[in-house]
């Protein structure tokens, strides 16, 4: 069997594509392609292997969706979907793996290095806990870590897609706003590209000022210059919303073990996030606030959790079948 393996990493908007080497567990070959409502899996896994120049026999897709026993696996935030069978057989696979994209970056955290973290308040991790993660991109990812007999267990979830209780009247007008737009609210809502976008135009709504568009780049650059009110407190709203719901994390496995924030969002801004209401609003928890206060939060700064994860998956999978 060849010592590389395929690992993807598809998100709602971009689909990354690496080779991983099983013996050396290094990434190679790392491609980012903008995902087009006209592609298909099977067409851009041929091509990236064709510019590769490689065979590979075995594969882990991490994609960023429920994962269940179907055969069909079908995208939350765009179009795409993919037959395993179909995969399997085109690509003379003897073996595929897909996983769920925040499986794959909880997979990786283990094996993480200093370098790859920022720490943002709390203690020490206690590592007999379990650990959280999440973390805001296209969608709201989340997973949990726990440990079963010495090893790492990843649980998968669809926690994104719960509701965010708001805690005072400034914030409900804001609930409100997008309750006009989308009914039902979930925190991916908020904690999101497009959450972004929802918080300012919401804010908009609230100042009697006309909606206009505007990308969540253009909303955060104009933050961190310090050139748009709005912009500001969209941002510190999208941080203090970011603290509450890792909280609300914290508290529901009682995570010692760490709460950890991936995506590609918050890293861009690490340091006025940790100057922002992230930390209080993670610890804002009433009587457990003592207990939140202990727990550690970590920003993944790694390039590729995803890409690593999904690799470190796979060479988990074979050393438990071999």
């Amino acid at each position: 069997m060849s010592q590389y393996a395929l690992v993807t990493d598809i998100g709602g908007t971009n689909a990354r594509f690496a080779l991983f080497n099983l013996v050396t567990n290094e990434l190679s070959a790392i491609t980012k392609i903008l995902i087009s409502k006209e592609d298909i899996l099977l067409t851009l896994i041929k091509n990236y292997l064709q510019a590769q120049s490689v065979k590979i026999e075995i594969a882990c897709i991490a994609i960023a969706c429920p994962i269940d026993d179907a055969d069909t696996v079908t995208m939350t935030n765009n179009n795409l979907s993919f037959s395993r069978r179909e995969l399997i057989e085109e690509l003379k696979l003897k073996k595929l793996e897909v996983i769920n994209d925040f499986t794959a970056v909880s997979t990786s955290i283990p094996r993480l290095s200093p370098q790859d973290l920022v720490k943002i308040g709390g203690d020490e991790p206690n590592l007999n806990y379990p650990i959280a993660i999440y973390g805001a991109g296209t969608g709201l990812g989340v997973s949990h870590l726990i440990k079963v007999n010495q090893h790492w267990v990843s649980l998968s979830g669809e926690g994104g897609h719960t509701e965010l209780p708001m805690i005072n009247e400034e914030e409900d007008r804001i609930l409100v706003q997008l309750r006009k737009k989308f009914g039902r609210v979930s925190a991916e809502r908020f904690l999101s590209g497009n959450g972004i976008i929802n918080i300012y135009q919401a804010l908009q709504q609230i100042n009697h000022q006309p909606l206009t568009d505007i990308t969540p780049d253009i909303i955060v650059n104009k933050a961190l210059t310090n050139s748009c009110d709005l912009c500001l407190q969209t941002l510190n709203y999208f941080c203090t919303f970011m603290g509450r719901f890792g909280g609300n994390l914290a508290l529901t496995l009682n995570t010692q073990g760490g709460v950890y924030i991936a995506g590609g969002i918050v890293p861009r801004f690490i340091d006025f996030f940790k100057a922002s209401p992230f930390r209080s609003a993670f610890e804002y928890k009433g009587r457990m606030s003592t207990l939140v206060k202990k727990i550690p939060v970590y920003v993944i700064t790694h390039e590729d959790p995803g890409l690593f994860g999904a690799g470190v998956y796979l060479q988990n999978s074979l050393l438990n079948i071999d």
